[in-house]
């Protein structure tokens, strides 16, 4: 259990005292990759508008691996849902929504312990699947609650994953390497960012409310709906604490934010969070144990960057937070600006602002060294030294790139056989 857990909790009513510990798993992330033999550090990038998913080196050049078809099961997911009237209209209005005009093929995805196969969340087919890495063909197939998969997260020991099932307002918990449903939990309207705590005893999800819609003027904020941080014990799926963060934000000063909690990091220690919200260039922290927003951080605005908020991708001016492993620096994309910038835990102060093409996601190479952004707008991903703040590398991936996550191949991997 982290030290945190105790002192954060000690503000809810009754004091509740959590004794539960993470689930007991069969193997460890360890264990299965020795069993596997030799694997390959990379990142998996998903195409988004594409289908596919670039695997990349997770280090130094960043060199393309190999490509994965992510919807190998297209036609068959089409003729589904053009036989079903409710799943055209929605698979029609995430197209024409949150899609920009594209179906949304792939949002999120992890590799199992092994390098064998990847998870891989599916928002406009409403499911996650798993695909096998030597074959590309599917291991099995979940379609969440509802109508849309989103975010997902996968549990420190690599035997579960956790995916925002949108328009249910529910998180999923899955077994990795079957696809079970192993628990859900209720959370705020439209769930979207999941976070396991190191220890995987607690899980967090982000609700972000309604960003569909031209409806984005601070007096309209109430039709957004119910938007709150869920944690629940990971193991129970029992919800321990909800944190508003519209009252959070007003005790601060700060009643001119929103309370749509997006892409968030936390310490090492886990006792900070840093988050990022709907419509504001920068981020915030809060103290974990105190309950309370300790600082916020305004970052520079692009002067051809419109301050309409209608004109903002899906209510996100900022949109991609991550954190060095020693916890000195932050990375940010500034998605609507058009730039990343590293920023100096300590001070807060940004370093140089690097040219990036409506950036969507921030993550951390395998060795720590750089942040890796992806650059929707330009079709690349791009690396950042965290120690200087400046670009490194480029690397060309497909259509739209959004997420971007560390995982594991079999050495030698160059993509599925045929592929």
């Amino acid at each position: 259990m982290p030290a945190f857990a105790p002192r954060y909790l000690c503000s809810m009513a009754a004091a509740l005292v959590l004794t539960a510990t993470a689930p007991a798993t069969a193997a460890t992330a360890a264990d299965a990759r020795h069993a596997a033999g030799d694997l390959q550090e990379v990142m998996f990038v998903g195409n988004n508008w594409e289908g596919t998913a670039d695997v990349i080196g997770s280090t130094g050049d960043f060199a393309k691996v190999g490509r994965i078809d992510v919807v190998p099961d297209e036609e068959e997911r089409l003729a589904e849902i053009q036989a079903d009237p409710i799943k055209w209209i929605y698979f029609q209005a995430i197209r024409e929504t949150v899609g920009e005009g594209h179906d949304q093929f792939v949002d999120d995805m992890y590799s199992t312990p092994d390098g064998s196969s990847v998870v891989v969340s599916r928002p406009s087919f409403a499911d996650v699947v798993s695909i096998d890495l030597a074959t590309g063909r599917l291991n099995w197939r979940f379609s969440v609650a509802g109508y849309r998969a989103d975010h997902m997260a996968l549990s420190p020991d690599g035997t579960r994953v956790a995916v925002s099932a949108s328009t249910a307002n529910e998180v999923q918990v899955l077994d990795i390497a079957t696809g079970k449903e192993l628990g859900e939990f209720a959370t705020g309207d439209k769930p979207h960012e999941n976070i396991f705590t190191r220890d995987g005893a607690y899980l967090w999800n982000m609700s972000i409310g309604e960003v569909n819609t031209d409806l984005d003027a601070p007096w309209l904020d109430w039709t957004k709906g119910d938007r709150h941080i869920t944690v629940v014990d990971a193991a129970t799926f029992r919800q321990v604490k909800v944190i508003d963060m519209r009252e959070r934000l007003d005790a601060a000063g700060l009643s001119g934010l929103s309370d749509a909690v997006r892409p968030a990091a936390f310490s090492p220690d886990e006792s900070m969070f840093y988050f990022q919200v709907s419509f504001f260039n920068g981020f915030l922290e809060y103290d974990v144990a105190k309950d309370t927003i300790t600082r916020v951080k305004a970052l520079p605005k692009n002067p051809a960057t419109s301050d309409d908020r209608t004109t903002m991708v899906n209510d996100s001016r900022d949109h991609g937070i991550s954190m060095s492993p020693d916890g000195g620096k932050l990375c940010v994309a500034g998605t609507m600006d058009d730039y990343a910038t590293v920023v100096d835990r300590g001070t807060l102060q940004e370093g140089p602002l690097v040219a990036a093409s409506k950036p969507y996601w921030a993550t951390v190479s395998g060795d720590g060294k750089d942040c890796v952004i992806s650059e929707s707008g330009a079709d690349q991903v791009t690396a950042i030294d965290f120690a200087t703040g400046q670009k490194r590398v480029s690397v060309p991936v497909g259509d739209h790139p959004q997420r971007v996550r560390l995982g594991h191949v079999r050495a030698g991997w160059t993509g599925p056989a045929g592929g």
